[in-house]
Parts: C-alpha cells; sequence; structure tokens
C-alpha cells in the first residue's frame, strides 16, 4: 500500500467557537452557516453565548428545508408560498429541487414554489406563510454559495459555509469561508488530480480515501434522517474522481467504460474535533470466503439485502444447467439455464451492485417459473459480485447511504459497456445469451430512494440529473429496429398488470406528485399507473430489454419488501406477456 496523503484538517466550528470569543465587541450579533446538525449548532450557541457572542447557526445544506424543521410550526400550516432563487451559473430548477422533501414535510398545506427574476446575487428564499387561524409570516432564508471552477473547467454554484457580523444594521463582515468538508474536497481532488498515474488504464487496483470526520448535518430521523452531509461527501468524491480519470483518459464525460480501477470513498464520524484524511493506494481486497451467516427467513419476506452465501443458497433451489464466470477478484458468477417449451428470456440483477432489490426479485421469480413445466429462461441474480462485496463493506459502517461507489466493477466501469476482453463478469451474460437464444432480457435495476446530491460541485449530480429525486417505480423499455410493436405490447401488458397493486400504485402516486413538484413534469410517458420510457436503441444482446428501476438505494424492512414484490411481480407478467408476442 502506497500512502498518497495523510493530514488533520481543523473543524470549522471549532474554529469559530475559538476565534468569535476574542473578537467580540459589544452589540455585534454573528450569523453563520455550516455544514452541521441542528443539536450540534444549538450547542455551539450556547458555548458562544456564555463567552459573551450573541449568534445564530445556520444549516450551510439545504437551508431551506432545516428552516421549516427548526423555526417553522407546521402543525396548522394551511398554505406556503416558496419564491425561490435563481443563478445564472445553476440550473433553472436547482433551488426548487433543493427544497425537496418539502411537498411531503408539510402534508395537507397547500405548497407553492415560485421562480425568482434570474440573479447573480447570493442566493435568497422568499418564504410566504399563512395558519388556518389567519396568522402570517414572510421569512427571508439565506441560501450561503459561492461561484467557481470545477475540476472539469465548469463554474459552478456550490453550497459554502458562511460567517457575517454586524451591529446594528451595520455588516462588518459577511462573506464565504471554507468549511472542514469543503477542504477534506479541494485536498483529495488535488492531491489525486496531481498525482503521477500510470499512462494507461487501469491507474490502480483500489484507491481508498478514508475520512474521519465528525457532525453530521442532518434532520430528525423521524422526517428526514438522511439529509446527511457525510454521504453526500462520499458522492461528490466519487463521481467527481469518475470525472477527472476520465478527462485523465481522452474519453468524454460520462464514458462508463472507463476503467480506472476500484475508488473507495469511505467517510466516517470522526472522534470529537478530529477531521482527518488518508488517501492511499493498495490491491483490490482478497476475494476469500464470507464469513456471514445466511439469513433463514423467508426469501419473500427478506427485509434486508442478501449475503452471497444466501443468493447461493438460494440459486442452488433451482434447478437447470448451471454457467459461470469470474470476476475480476475471483469471485464467481453464477447463473442457471432452464430449458423448456415456452418463449425464452434472462433474468438478472446486480449489474450496479448497491441496488439490491432486483438481486431477491429474480431469484424469487426463478424459483416461481422453475414451477412452471413449460419455463424457459437464463438466470443470473448477482451480476456484479465485486461492487456488492464493497456495498456490503461499506454498508458495515453506513447502511442508510447510497454507496456509489459499488455501482460499478473492481475495474470501474459498467459492466454492461465493457466492449472488449477480458470480459470477466460480463462472461456470464454472454453465456446466458448463448444458451438460451433469448428475445428478452430482463434487467432488474435501483435507483436512490432519497435525494442524491453532489454539494460541492453544483448540487445537483452531473449527468444524472433527472435521478436526483425519487419518482417512483418505472420502466425503461429498450428495442431493436422492427421490434417496436413488441416492445409497446410488453409494456402494456406489464403496467396492467403492476396496476393491479394498489400498495404499489399509491406509492408511486405519492413520488412523482413529490418528484413533480420540485423537479418539473416527469420526462416519461405513465402506461397504467407506472411511468415508462420506450426507446429504439440497436446494441448487442436480446432484441428487447426491460430495465425496472425500484428507488431501493439505502431501504430496508417493509420498504425493502414493497422493492422486491415490485421486482418479482414485474418479471413474471413479462414472461406471461412475452408468451403473447407475435416475434419477427
Amino acid at each position: 500500500m502506497t500512502v498518497l496523503l495523510d493530514i488533520a484538517l481543523p473543524r470549522t466550528l471549532d474554529q469559530w467557537k475559538k476565534q468569535l470569543p476574542a473578537t467580540a465587541r459589544p452589540s455585534v450579533t454573528v450569523e453563520g452557516w455550516l455544514f452541521e446538525g441542528p443539536p450540534t449548532r444549538r450547542a455551539a450557541e450556547r458555548q458562544l453565548r456564555l463567552a459573551g457572542v450573541e449568534a445564530r447557526l445556520y444549516s450551510a445544506y439545504k437551508p431551506l428545508v432545516h428552516h421549516f424543521l427548526e423555526t417553522v410550526a407546521r402543525e396548522r400550516l394551511a398554505r406556503t408560498t416558496v419564491h425561490y432563487p435563481v443563478h445564472p451559473n445553476a440550473p433553472p430548477r436547482r433551488f426548487a429541487l433543493e427544497a425537496y422533501p418539502l411537498v411531503e414535510m408539510l402534508g395537507d398545506a397547500q405548497l407553492r414554489l415560485v421562480p425568482k427574476r434570474e440573479s447573480d446575487q447570493v442566493p435568497v428564499y422568499e418564504v410566504e406563510l399563512e395558519w388556518r387561524d389567519g396568522r402570517r409570516r414572510t421569512d427571508t432564508v439565506f441560501a450561503p454559495n459561492r461561484v467557481h471552477v470545477d475540476h472539469v473547467g465548469e463554474t459552478l454554484l456550490s453550497p459554502t459555509a458562511w460567517l457575517r457580523q454586524q451591529r446594528g444594521e451595520k455588516i462588518i463582515a459577511d462573506g464565504p469561508q471554507e468549511s472542514e468538508h469543503e477542504a477534506v474536497f479541494r485536498h483529495a481532488m488535488d492531491c489525486i488530480r496531481h498525482h503521477g498515474w500510470p499512462a494507461e488504464e487501469p491507474y490502480f487496483e483500489r484507491l481508498d480515501i478514508r475520512v474521519d470526520l465528525p457532525g453530521i448535518a442532518s434532520a430528525p430521523a423521524r422526517e428526514t434522517g438522511w439529509i446527511n452531509t457525510h454521504e453526500a461527501l462520499h458522492e461528490d468524491l466519487y463521481f467527481s474522481l469518475l470525472e477527472v480519470f476520465q478527462q485523465r483518459s481522452g474519453r468524454p464525460a460520462g464514458d462508463r467504460r472507463l476503467q480506472p480501477g476500484q475508488i473507495v470513498p469511505d467517510i466516517r464520524p470522526g472522534k470529537k474535533g478530529a477531521v482527518r484524511l488518508r488517501i492511499s493506494v493498495g490491491p483490490w481486497t482478497p476475494s476469500g470466503k464470507a464469513s456471514e451467516l445466511p439469513d433463514d427467513a423467508p426469501l419473500a419476506r427478506a427485509v434486508a439485502p442478501l449475503a452471497p452465501v444466501r443468493v447461493a443458497q438460494e440459486l442452488d433451489r433451482i434447478p437447470g444447467q448451471r454457467f459461470e464466470a469470474t470476476s475480476l477478484q475471483g469471485r464467481a458468477v453464477t447463473g442457471v439455464y432452464r430449458q423448456g417449451a415456452g418463449a425464452a428470456l434472462i433474468i438478472s440483477g446486480a449489474q450496479h451492485a448497491n441496488e439490491t432489490s432486483g438481486v431477491v426479485g429474480a431469484l424469487r421469480a426463478a424459483q416461481e417459473l422453475a414451477r412452471r413445466p413449460d419455463a424457459h429462461f437464463a438466470l443470473i441474480p448477482l451480476e456484479n459480485p465485486d461492487g456488492y462485496a464493497l456495498h456490503r463493506e461499506l454498508c458495515a459502517n453506513a447502511p442508510r447511504h447510497m454507496h456509489h461507489a459499488a455501482r460499478y466493477t473492481a475495474l470501474g466501469d459498467d459492466l454492461e459497456y465493457r466492449e472488449a476482453p477480458p470480459y470477466f463478469e460480463r462472461e456470464a451474460r454472454h453465456q446466458a445469451f448463448a444458451l438460451s437464444g433469448a428475445p428478452l432480457h430482463i434487467n432488474l435495476h435501483g435507483y436512490p430512494a432519497h435525494e442524491w446530491t453532489r454539494p460541492f460541485t453544483g448540487y445537483i449530480p452531473r449527468g444524472f440529473e433527472l435521478w436526483t429525486v425519487p419518482k417512483g417505480f418505472f420502466l425503461i423499455v429498450r428495442h431493436h429496429t422492427g421490434w417496436a410493436a413488441q416492445a409497446r405490447a410488453l409494456t402494456e401488458h406489464v403496467c396492467r398488470e403492476l396496476a393491479r397493486r394498489e400498495d404499489l400504485m399509491a406509492f408511486n402516486a405519492k413520488q412523482r406528485a413529490s418528484y413533480n413538484a420540485h423537479a418539473g413534469e416527469l420526462p416519461f410517458e405513465v402506461i397504467h399507473g407506472t411511468a415508462c420510457m420506450i426507446s429504439e436503441v440497436n446494441r448487442p444482446g436480446p432484441a428487447l430489454t426491460l430495465i425496472t428501476e425500484f428507488p431501493d438505494e439505502t431501504i430496508y424492512g417493509e420498504p425493502f419488501i414493497l422493492a422486491h414484490d415490485t421486482q418479482t411481480a414485474t418479471v413474471l407478467a413479462a414472461v406471461d406477456a412475452l408468451g403473447t408476442l407475435t416475434l419477427p
């Protein structure tokens, strides 16, 4: 292992608690915005007050949401109008998205999100509140942001810490302050960008970015406990580094064929006052045998992602011809092929390994199909075991985080886009295609179950703008030239069957309403209560591909059961539809 950087950084709040009392003046008030949670900020205010400083500390991350959580009595609120800022260096709806999930937080109260006139000033929300008893109030909510040029040369508007001091109406000091979160991000990016990497991909086996960081800017768990700057830092580091290596390789932005190696941001709560950043390059984690005990709950009642040993046990219950590939790190990618008189299909899960409900859904559906005498299918329940192992590693410390670092393979690419040998994991899919000759591939996916942000590079995830807030379960259907009618018929049949599931329809309607309020109209067709996108894509493989998308990242318990219930039901409905299609 080679250590590239190992540094300690000061915590901004601790610095302020030392500096502000030393410079305090009579009648001077202080306002500060930090990446800290409400309890930490309230405690700091009390400490500063004892030291003679009147301070009010706010959240720099999602300030409008925290304003409602901390200062607005919502119980009898009748209506709210939020006039959100529009800035020339941000997408038009950036601050409407940043208000997510306000529409859900307000319950029965009416909410209007109205854009302000575009301005290059530091953003400010204007909030009109009206309660059922006739009380009215107008609040101004400052949203501290800075304009900067990022690592790929784009000019962006990003949240930042901020300090304001004033005496009466006179401003003494007012401007951005680099928080420890921003400093960690800057140091990490500078170190990795300027390191002397090899000329060819992959540039490393495993790149570890370990951050020990006190404080979590989070709201109460009972409402929006997912608001977490540790998770946001993981996401921003991971996708920013993909962009760095895409640029280094000469590939276009967003190229999923990039094979830099395994990038692992590991963000953990630090000890009080301690901020540490350690970057190292080392070997891939040895595969070895899993030490976990299998979960003995019935598969249909699985409340969490399955351990690999449980996946193998459930796969063993399905009779048929085994086939296998080996991942880069030496893990088996096992599938089963069952020949029957019916139309053939391929079922796969965990192409993106942090999308875990599809693994359960694939196994459940295949076990049901195995009881049908004519069923004809190939199954690969866990396509990306190296990513899945990383996901389990990261979830041991942060089970409620999205962990997109586990999305791709140990090479760092998306296995679907791997075009040249050695194919490693993808070879299992090649075998499934060759054995079955299937015209349909059902590829079970998921996506974030709560908001996905990149706060240090413009807030909205670049290249994934459509995925920043959940929008219910939906389908992506791709077809080859000449298969449009079959794709439409397949989609209609699946959506008609899903519409029978009242719990799913209620779930979809609620999430789409929230999406529409914050992100605008969903650019998908809605068929029988399920959003769908049908397109012609002539890529290698079966003529029809049905991709499921359930917001499953970070969920457990009953929500996880709803997720794999839906994945299972979709596969079975698609099998029934396939039998009715007239194939070219």
